[in-house]
C-alpha cells in the first residue's frame, strides 16, 4: 500500500522534469518510477539475503540530495529493513553521506534575514526572498490640487493665529520678532505659529510636572502644538529649498527648541516634519510641526534607557560607536566633516536613512553656525537623492534628541527620514516586528549613486 501510492505520487508529478537540476538524471533514464523500482528489487534482496549491508552499500548512490525521490526512498527503504543490524548500518551510511550532503543543500538555502535595532528591542524582517529594487517604488506623482486659499501662504496671516516666532527681512538683515496687536508682517522668511488643532495645549498659568502627571496612568495634555512654516514659497520644499532658506529653517529649529525646553512643565520637544498625504500632511504648503509633551514618549526613552545602559558598561556613547562602524560599512550614503548618512542595519523603512553629528552632543543647542550650514547642506542632499531616485516620495522625518541634562554624555542626538513606500498591515499592528522588502544595503548604494552622480 506504502509502495503503491509512493509510486503513484511520483508518476502524477511531472514538474520534476522541468527542473533544471535534474534533467542530466532524466537524460540518464532516472526518474522518480526507475527509482522506485530500483527500491523495490532492493527491498526484496534484503528480506530474503544474509548480507544486507552489501546490499545496503548498493543503495549509497540513491540515497542522494539531488535525486527527487530521496525521502520517499528512504521512507520505503526504513519500512522494510527490519534487521536492527541492516537498519543501523544503513543509517550510518546515510548520516556520514546522504545526510550530511542534505543538510549542506538546506544551509545553502536562502532565508530571510532577522536583524534588530541598535539600541530598541525591535526586530526586523529584511525579506532577501521577495526584495524589491528601490526604483520598484517610484509612482507617476499625482498632482495635489489646492482647494481654496492656502493660509500659510503670504498675504493671507489673518487666517492664522498670531505668529509667536518670525523671521523678518529687513535691509538684508534678518531680524527675529512676532506679531504684535494684529499686525501681521508680510515681510518673513520663516513663520511660527500655534496649530489650530492642538494635540497639546498650553496652561493658562505656571504649571509643574505633578500638576499635570496625575498619576502613573492618567495625565492632562498640557504642552506646545506649533506649525513652522518654512518658506514664504508654497512648494519650497527642503530638497529643493536654497541654501540660504534652508539654514534658516534650522536656525528656527534651533529657537524654538530652546524656548520650549525652558519651560518647567516641557519633558521632551518632538520636532517633525509629514510630506505628502500619505504621510499625515493636510497642507501642501511647506512646513514643520513642533509638539512640547509634558513626559518623554516612549521610543526617545527607551532609547535613553538603552544608551544609559551601555554608556554604563563601555564608557564610550553608543551612537559614537555606531557612527565608527557605520562609516565604514555598505550602508554609509554621505560622509562630510560634520555630519554621516547612513541606512540603518535594522530598517524599518524601505531607503530609510539617519543623519547623524560627528560631535557628540544630545541636542542641537550647541551647533555653530557652521555646523548649521552642513546640516542644512546634508539634509538638502540626501532629500533630494530621495526624490530623485523613486519620484518624489512622501516621508516623514523627526528628530531624535534629549533636554535633559542628565542625558548630555550617553545621548546623541540624530534626524530619522521615514518614506512613505509600503504599508503596514496586520503582521506589524499585531507584533511590532516589521518587514522591509529593501536591504539597507541595497538603499545606501543607490542613495548614493545619486548623491555622487
Amino acid at each position: 500500500m506504502f509502495y503503491a501510492s509512493c509510486k503513484k505520487r511520483a508518476v502524477e508529478q511531472p514538474d520534476w522534469a522541468e527542473e533544471p537540476r535534474h534533467k542530466a538524471l532524466l537524460a540518464e533514464g532516472s526518474s522518480p518510477h526507475n527509482n522506485l523500482e530500483h527500491a523495490r528489487k532492493n527491498r526484496a534482496q534484503l528480506t530474503s539475503g544474509n548480507e544486507p549491508s552489501k546490499r545496503l552499500q548498493s543503495l549509497k548512490c540513491r540515497f542522494h540530495p539531488a535525486n527527487p525521490s530521496f525521502a520517499c526512498q528512504a521512507l520505503l527503504t526504513r519500512r522494510v529493513a527490519y534487521n536492527f543490524l541492516a537498519w543501523l548500518r544503513f543509517w550510518k551510511m546515510l548520516k556520514g553521506r546522504g545526510a550530511t550532503s542534505y543538510c549542506q543543500e538546506l544551509n545553502a538555502m536562502v532565508y530571510n534575514e532577522l536583524r534588530k535595532d541598535y539600541l530598541l528591542n525591535r526586530w526586523v524582517v529584511i525579506a532577501t526572498e521577495r526584495s524589491r529594487r528601490p526604483t520598484d517604488f517610484a509612482k507617476q506623482k499625482a498632482e495635489q490640487a489646492q482647494n481654496g486659499v492656502c493660509p500659510l501662504c503670504v498675504g493671507n496671516e489673518h487666517i492664522t493665529p498670531p505668529a509667536v516666532m518670525l523671521y523678518l527681512k529687513q535691509n538684508e538683515e534678518i531680524k527675529k520678532d512676532r506679531d504684535h496687536e494684529g499686525k501681521r508682517p508680510k515681510n518673513w522668511l520663516i513663520r511660527v505659529i500655534p496649530n489650530l488643532y492642538p494635540a497639546f495645549s498650553p496652561y493658562k498659568h505656571t504649571a509643574y510636572r505633578e500638576e499635570i502627571v496625575k498619576s502613573e496612568d492618567f495625565g492632562y495634555a498640557i504642552g506646545h502644538h506649533e506649525v513652522l512654516v518654512e518658506s514664504p514659497n508654497h512648494n519650497e520644499n527642503p530638497a529643493d529649498a536654497e541654501l540660504p532658506q534652508l539654514t534658516l529653517l534650522v536656525d528656527a529649529y534651533i529657537d524654538r527648541l530652546r524656548d520650549l525646553s525652558a519651560k518647567p512643565y516641557v519633558q521632551y520637544v518632538s520636532i517633525f516634519r509629514n510630506y505628502g498625504r500619505e504621510a499625515g500632511a493636510s497642507l501642501s504648503h511647506a512646513h514643520s510641526q513642533l509638539i512640547a509633551t509634558p513626559t518623554v514618549p516612549r521610543i526617545p526613552a527607551e532609547e535613553m534607557t538603552a544608551s544609559k545602559k551601555l554608556y554604563d558598561q563601555h564608557q564610550k556613547c553608543v551612537f559614537c560607536d555606531v557612527i565608527e562602524k557605520e562609516t565604514k560599512g555598505p550602508r554609509l550614503v554621505l560622509d562630510n566633516p560634520h555630519f554621516v548618512v547612513f541606512t540603518p542595519y535594522a530598517s524599518v523603512h524601505p531607503l530609510e536613512f539617519w543623519v547623524l553629528p560627528k560631535k557628540h552632543a544630545a541636542n542641537m543647542l550647541e551647533l555653530s553656525k557652521a555646523e548649521i550650514a552642513a546640516f542644512a547642506g546634508t539634509l538638502k542632499a540626501s532629500l533630494k537623492a530621495l526624490k530623485d531616485l523613486v519620484n518624489d516620495p512622501p516621508y516623514n522625518y523627526g528628530f531624535h534628541l534629549s533636554i535633559n541634562r542628565e542625558a548630555m554624555d550617553y545621548y546623541h542626538w540624530h534626524l530619522e527620514v521615514y518614506p512613505r513606500l509600503s504599508i503596514w498591515a496586520g503582521f506589524e499592528k499585531n507584533t511590532g516586528m516589521y518587514i522591509n522588502t529593501v536591504k539597507p544595503e541595497t538603499s545606501a548604494a543607490e542613495l548614493r549613486k545619486i548623491i555622487q552622480a
